[in-house]
């Protein structure tokens, strides 16, 4: 019975580095999207219908896999808080680059897909 229970911690903290969606949300409910540029310090709001849909709809394609603890890495590329239609907060998360996000203290990796970062990128500079 004692060895049970470590064993059984071990294998929930093990499941948790299995692949998983960090996201499913329904495009649809959502207000708004704000960009946060770590590299530049300037934040940008997103209202556009067409590309909220496609940012939410890119995301909730990706399946991560979660790797080393963030907590002591600073700085980053883009900060992303997603609002729904109540403008409530219901997602946020690091974008560092085309596979990497942080996402509950942890980087996360995409293999199979990436985020279409540059989209993200056109996106920021064009609202400049």
């Amino acid at each position: 019975m004692c060895i049970s229970i470590p064993l059984l911690l071990l294998l929930i903290f093990a499941l948790t580095y299995l692949p998983q969606k960090i996201m499913s949300i329904d495009p649809a409910n959502d207000s708004m999207i704000t960009f946060f540029d770590g590299s530049t310090g300037l934040e940008t709001q997103i209202i556009n219908q067409v590309d909220i849909h496609h940012i939410i709809n890119n995301l909730n394609e990706l399946t991560f896999q979660k790797g080393k603890p963030s907590f002591l890495y600073m700085g980053y590329h883009f900060r992303i808080n997603i609002y729904n239609d109540k403008h409530k907060s219901i997602k946020e998360l690091i974008i560092d680059s085309d596979d990497t996000i942080r996402y509950k203290g942890f980087f996360r990796y995409s293999r199979e897909r990436s985020i279409d970062y540059d989209y993200v990128v056109q996106l920021i500079d064009s609202q400049k």
